[in-house]
């Protein structure tokens, strides 16, 4: 294996179509033998929120992900972090439960959502997230005509009972 690979996080920055930087994405908690990967640290500034760029990034992460074999695509966030978590499932990322007190953050309990998508699942994903990202899914103006969600809900071996 490549020990460059295994050095995590690995953080990415994402630039806008008019080139301006958007936010960054990482890749943690890589474990090749057990074929598992993470993405976190996602912060994208209020020009990349809901946009197409954002979802891009996210799926050019998960089609690296795959395509380099992994076979487990995972996210976690704060269970307190609403937005996160449907991201995650909008992303096509099945609910897999809540680690309660998974760690301490600011001197509070932190419980931790769990979410993942697997490598049988992803030609279904790559399907939906290229669908939903073909100019011809996008109006004059821009408008989605089919939301991302709507292609990847059929996909989700579980949802999140929390949203």
């Amino acid at each position: 294996a490549d020990n460059r690979v295994l050095r995590d996080p690995l953080h990415y920055a994402i630039r806008m179509a008019d080139d301006r930087l958007g936010g960054t994405i990482s890749l943690l908690r890589i474990n090749p033998q057990a074929g598992s990967i993470e993405t976190g640290w996602l912060t994208f500034a209020p020009c990349l929120q809901r946009t197409r760029e954002a979802t891009e990034a996210v799926y050019l992460l998960m089609a690296w992900a795959f395509d380099a074999g992994y076979r487990r695509f995972e996210w976690k966030c704060n269970a307190r972090n609403r937005a996160s978590r449907r991201a995650a499932e909008r992303y096509g990322l099945s609910y897999e439960g809540i680690f309660r007190q998974a760690s301490v953050v600011k001197g509070r309990n932190r419980d931790t959502a769990w979410f993942a998508a697997i490598d049988g699942e992803w030609p279904a994903l790559r399907t939906a997230f290229e669908t939903w990202l073909d100019p011809a899914n996008f109006d004059a103006d821009g408008r989605q005509k089919t939301r991302l969600a709507d292609l990847t809900a059929p996909i989700l071996a579980t949802r999140d009972p929390g949203l």
